[in-house]
C-alpha cells in the first residue's frame, strides 16, 4: 500500500499534471460513447454510473478498454445485466466532480441503480485540504442519497511523503463516509495493480487494458452484490 501511494504522487503527477485541463462536463452521447450501450437502456438491466478521474475514464487507453465497459462485461459474465456508464474525467478533483455532479445525473435516462464514486486522487497529488475533499465527497454521497442512489467508493492513499498528518487525515475519509452513508467501500483502486508494470500504462500509474481487467474483476463481486435485490 504505501508504494502504492508513493508511485501515485510520482507517477500520476507526470501523467495527468501535463494534460490541458478537463474538458466540460460530458453531455448524454459524450457518456455513453465509450463502450456503453445505447442512451435508454433495456428495462431488465441495472443502470450502473462510473464517476470519477482518469482512473475511471480510460485514460489513454481504446474505445472499450477503460473500467465502465470492462465491468460491464465483467458483470455480464456473472449473470448479471447491467449497463455501466462512463462518467469519468481525467484531472477532476473532488471539487470538479462535486460542481459536475447533478449535470451529469439529470442527463442520465434515468436515476441509476448504483453509482460507483472515485475521487480523491488528484486532490492528494495537489496537496489540497482532506477537510476540503472530505467536505466534496461528503456533499456527493449526499446528493446521491437524496435522489435514492447507491453508492459504492473507490478509495485513494496519501502518499506517505505527505506527511504523517495528512495520511491520516486523507485515509480516513473513505472509510469514514462508507460507514456514514451505509455505502460499499473499495479501499484502494489501485490494489493489485499498481507497482506491476505488466499491468500498467509506461507512466507507471494508470492500469493499461490487462489492468483494467483486473480491476474490473475485483470490483464486480462488490458491484453484484450491492444491485442484488
Amino acid at each position: 500500500m504505501q508504494y502504492g501511494a508513493l508511485a501515485l504522487i510520482v507517477h500520476l503527477a507526470s501523467g495527468c499534471s501535463d494534460q490541458a485541463p478537463p474538458p466540460p462536463p460530458p453531455t448524454n452521447a459524450a457518456i455513453s460513447a465509450e463502450g456503453a450501450a445505447p442512451a435508454t437502456p433495456a428495462a431488465d438491466r441495472k443502470l450502473v454510473v462510473a464517476f470519477g478521474d482518469s482512473l475511471y475514464a480510460g485514460y489513454n487507453l481504446d474505445q472499450g478498454q477503460g473500467l465502465a465497459p470492462v465491468l460491464e462485461a465483467t458483470l455480464a459474465t456473472r449473470g448479471v445485466k447491467a449497463q455501466v456508464v462512463n462518467a469519468g474525467v481525467s484531472g477532476d478533483t473532488t471539487a470538479a466532480g462535486r460542481a459536475r455532479l447533478a449535470f451529469t445525473l439529470d442527463g442520465l435516462p434515468r436515476t441509476p441503480d448504483l453509482m460507483l464514486v472515485g475521487l480523491g486522487g488528484n486532490d492528494m497529488l495537489r496537496g489540497l485540504s482532506p477537510q476540503d475533499t472530505r467536505a466534496n465527497l461528503d456533499a456527493i454521497l449526499a446528493e446521491a442519497k437524496a435522489r435514492g442512489i447507491k453508492v459504492m467508493l473507490t478509495g485513494m492513499l496519501a502518499s506517505p511523503n505527505m506527511g504523517a498528518d495528512y495520511a491520516a487525515a486523507f485515509n480516513s475519509i473513505y472509510p469514514d463516509l462508507a460507514r456514514q452513508y451505509d455505502a460499499a467501500l473499495y479501499p484502494f483502486m489501485l490494489d493489485g495493480v499498481l507497482g506491476d508494470r505488466a499491468l500498467l500504462l509506461p507512466d507507471g500509474i494508470h492500469p493499461n487494458a490487462q489492468g483494467v481487467k483486473r480491476i474490473a474483476g475485483r470490483l464486480a463481486p462488490m458491484v453484484a452484490e450491492a444491485l442484488a435485490p
